[in-house]
């Protein structure tokens, strides 16, 4: 355990299994945490909860799929049985989808990317706002992406799903500003060597981008500093 910056601080990160939200999970138990982690595959999320008790922190495992709702109400059930309250949610499970021109955007699959991308956040934030609220100092972060806000040819189904994310987010922000502890920030990682990166880029070289470390470094900062809610966080690469 490298410090106890969010000691005592229960955490959910959802899609955790792997990339960004795996390596977050990590960064937050490192921190003190204790890290809920979300995925839809159990021997994955096995492996970062083995990982996180192996450097000395604490986390618990709940395989499950965001696109059904009543996983989600199972889980802040869960949640609020055993720890009564949740100071951190990390909102990064997200598909990529197909890159076509928006003419060629297959419905059911569009379908797909709104319902993990947007639906299930919203459903998210639904089932877990009373247990941020009973939190002292709550963190919601959204895991966004540049074309959220700069859309870029052929990524117009995962671009509008971010751009929606972000609506939604900031809306909750403004709405529990003045009545709750709850801060809300974007987290825009950039350029990352992960599965999804590698499916947009695939002959790129993963060495010359940043790592999902080097993201949830950045995510455990700014959770340990006082940021103001709307805050977006641009994820540079180090040295950059």
């Amino acid at each position: 355990m490298t410090n106890n910056s969010l000691a005592g601080r229960t955490a959910l990160v959802t899609g955790a299994s792997r990339g960004i939200g795996a390596a977050t999970a990590e960064a937050l138990a490192g921190a003190g945490a204790h890290v809920i982690i979300t995925g839809r595959t159990a021997d994955d999320l096995e492996g970062v909860e083995e990982r996180i008790h192996a450097a000395g922190g604490t986390a618990t495992i709940a395989p499950m799929d965001l696109t059904q709702n009543e996983s989600i109400g199972r889980l802040a059930t869960a949640v609020a049985e055993r720890w009564g309250k949740l100071d951190i949610l990390v909102l990064n499970a997200a598909m990529l989808g197909t890159l076509t021109p928006v003419p060629q955007i297959d419905a059911k699959e569009f379908s797909k990317v709104l319902t993990l991308n947007l639906l299930a956040n919203q459903a998210m934030i639904a089932a877990f706002d009373p247990l941020l609220r009973r939190s002292e100092a709550a963190r919601l972060l959204a895991i966004t992406s540049s074309v959220g806000t700069r859309p870029r040819a052929f990524w117009g189904a995962y671009a509008a799903s971010k751009a929606a994310l972000e609506t939604l987010a900031l809306s909750y922000a403004d709405e529990v500003q003045k009545i709750s502890n709850i801060r809300v920030a974007l987290v825009d990682p950039g350029a990352t060597a992960t599965v999804m990166r590698t499916r947009a880029f695939p002959g790129e070289d993963p060495t010359t981008i940043k790592r999902p470390a080097d993201v949830a470094a950045a995510i455990l900062k700014l959770l340990e500093s006082d940021f103001e809610t709307g805050h977006r966080l641009v994820v540079e690469k180090p040295g950059a």
